[in-house]
């Protein structure tokens, strides 16, 4: 920190109770009270600097006024004797911790050229100009400490000159840098930050082999208020010179300093659902003041896709949610994560819900908003190279095709994000899935926003819907159809159908079709075409993926479903049967080389031995008749 002294005499200024004045031998002529505090003091060394007090001492003399009183002054008695020890020509000290309230009194009490060259606000300016902004450090704690002085340090332009000087050194290049700072060591392999403070004015040599990073700033401006905040936000942002992944990063790093719930060290628990039922006045003002901040910061957000992690944008969510945010702060945090969606983990997608009139455990309603911008985007269709605008005639053909082909990867990149995207929402399912108050109907949309291509394995939305049903046991019928309505037995593996048809808490649809499905699958493995297979089978095999449900809901299954609960066991006692009779059927296969030849041929089917066909034709037959006909 810079320091300035001014004046030689020592300070023989001394202090009985409320009254200061100084070790003279010559007598006080003049009185003055500050705030309660009465200095005895002479008159030539004052007047002869303070305009201001040479018209209060005439004004004193007309109404025969023996003392002048300063009464609510604002800056406070210690500013105003450093002030008076400068009359006297004592020795004081300037820093960045004082100089705003001095320049502020010594303005007030109007100490300038005109009344007496070399008077205290010329040094306090050129300290200013040739100090204070030109230390980074000092510039920061000078524009602290213009709060407490408001609004005469904002009139005397001290704000917006610190504000100008941080930004101008905030944007020069980090080779250039070559003083003091904070800084944000960030260990990659580890996925660990901790904050190291430099004790050494020049330490930036001290740190020769130590490149500085580009963000090397974001600490120390994090300790502003966030109206000045915003203001050094703003000033750095429009020089254009900062990218807009260091403004996020300067953004998560004050969050992190100032939000609720951020942090590790500040996560709320559902204890906070009670402490915003009690609204107390001192919660609601902190809870008012941090709304204030986070919609701040939400305004500052650059428009630039991946400014800011998806992680730290749902932190952001949810502590809008719990400090109870502006509905249009939420749904921008929520367009946002929406963009970057397949970069959200599970812990920052279980945002609690803090509604009244919602008693979910989780804002259920909130991710479905947030996977509706997610698939929203960028939904149209890559364009042919091919085009019929005059000016684009003129291209080249190879640069036309260079654009077709990064049309056709920025798709494919959209792909792989809703894969990833649909992993996300399944393992989310499974978590919410455990809270006794979700609806059906949330369950359902969440799993349904999902495409069908995004999803080629069922196994973990299975896993959801297994645990919804378990954790419900109320359901009725038509509930426990419906919320099996999104799963596709053709995408279960076969560990997930083997327990899927064991599970007495589906729906019996849904077993009957996983039996036929794995009963397919064996069929198949086996060498047995497709188009030997029985009809009903067939129609399961080719609905469209995701609409084998639909197949079971025609008005021939629904007319006779329910007698089909006694066939159940003997179709699993079937699969078991087939299994067995499948493994001993290859093992004659090398035997009957002859005989699959010969069938083939005559029959023009394909190679299959005989005795397998026969069993297989058996069990078909024997479920036709007790199933096929309904199915």
């Amino acid at each position: 920190m810079k320091f300035m002294r001014l004046g030689s005499k020592p300070d023989t200024f001394y202090t009985v109770e409320t009254v200061r004045s100084v070790a003279s031998e010559v007598s006080t002529d003049i009185v003055i009270e500050v705030n309660q505090i009465t200095f005895l003091l002479h008159k030539f060394p004052l007047l002869s600097k303070c305009a201001r007090l040479q018209r209060l001492a005439a004004e004193a003399r007309q109404l025969n006024k023996d003392k002048l009183e300063l009464h609510d002054f604002p800056w406070g008695v210690e500013a105003f004797e450093i002030c008076v020890k400068f009359c006297y020509g004592m020795t004081i000290t300037l820093s960045a911790l004082n100089i705003v309230a001095i320049l502020c009194v010594a303005e007030y009490l109007e100490m300038t050229e005109d009344i007496e060259k070399g008077n205290l606000i010329v040094k306090l300016q050129v300290f200013l100009n040739s100090c204070i902004f030109h230390c980074w450090k000092d510039s920061i704690t000078t524009l602290k400490t213009t709060k407490a002085f408001m609004p005469w340090s904002e009139d005397l332009k001290i704000v917006s000159r610190c504000i100008d000087a941080i930004a101008s050194k905030a944007v020069v290049r980090p080779s250039k840098v070559d003083w003091s700072y904070t800084r944000n060591l960030q260990e990659k392999e580890k996925g660990t930050s901790q904050i190291s403070a430099n004790p050494t004015c020049d330490g930036i040599q001290n740190r020769k082999h130590d490149p500085i990073p580009i963000d090397w700033w974001v600490e120390d401006i994090a300790d502003l208020e966030i109206d000045v905040y915003w203001r050094v936000m703003v000033a750095i942002k429009s020089t254009g010179k900062i990218s807009h992944n260091v403004i996020g990063e300067a953004l998560r790093v004050y969050a992190f300093r100032w939000l609720p719930g951020m942090s590790k060290e500040q996560v709320l628990t559902e204890s906070s659902r009670g402490i915003t039922h009690s609204y107390s006045s001192d919660y609601v003002d902190i809870a008012t003041k941090h709304g204030h901040l986070l919609e701040t910061i939400v305004s500052l957000l650059p428009q630039e896709k991946g400014s800011t992690s998806c992680s730290c944008l749902l932190k952001l969510l949810r502590a809008a949610t719990i400090l109870g945010a502006s509905p249009s702060s939420k749904m921008e945090l929520a367009r946002r994560v929406g963009l970057q969606l397949e970069e959200a983990s599970l812990n920052d997608l279980l945002i609690p819900s803090l509604s009244y009139s919602n008693e979910t455990l989780y804002d259920v309603d909130l991710v479905q908003t947030i996977l509706e911008h997610f698939m929203t985007q960028n939904q149209s269709p890559p364009t042919s190279p091919c085009t019929t605008q005059a000016y684009e005639k003129r291209r080249t053909r190879s640069a036309e095709n260079l654009d077709f082909v990064e049309s056709r990867r920025s798709t494919a990149a959209t792909h792989s994000a809703k894969l990833k995207v649909a992993k996300i929402v399944d393992a989310y399912l499974i978590e919410i899935a455990r809270d006794a108050n979700l609806p059906i109907s949330k369950f359902v949309a969440l799993a349904e926003a999902i495409p069908d291509f995004a999803r080629p394995v069922h196994d973990d939305l299975y896993r959801a819907i297994d645990i919804y049903l378990q954790e419900h046991p109320g359901l009725i019928k038509s509930e426990r159809k419906r919320i099996c309505r999104p799963l596709d037995c053709k995408k279960l593996s076969i560990e997930a159908c083997m327990h899927a048809a064991q599970n007495e808490r589906l729906p019996l649809r849904v077993v009957v079709q996983v039996l036929f499905f794995e009963q397919v699958r064996a069929a198949m493995a086996g060498g047995l075409g497709v188009h030997e297979l029985p009809n009903n089978i067939k129609a399961l095999i080719s609905a469209p993926e995701g609409d084998s449900h639909d197949v079971a809901q025609s008005s021939s299954y629904d007319d006779g479903w329910d007698t089909l609960q006694q066939n159940v066991n003997s179709l699993k006692g079937d699969l078991a049967k087939m299994k067995m009779q499948l493994i001993e059927a290859d093992k004659e296969r090398r035997d009957l080389q002859q005989e699959i030849a010969k069938s083939s041929k005559s029959k023009g089917l394909r190679a299959f031995p005989s005795k397998p066909r026969k069993i297989f034709g058996k069990l078909w037959s024997s479920n036709k008749s007790s199933v096929g006909e309904k199915l």
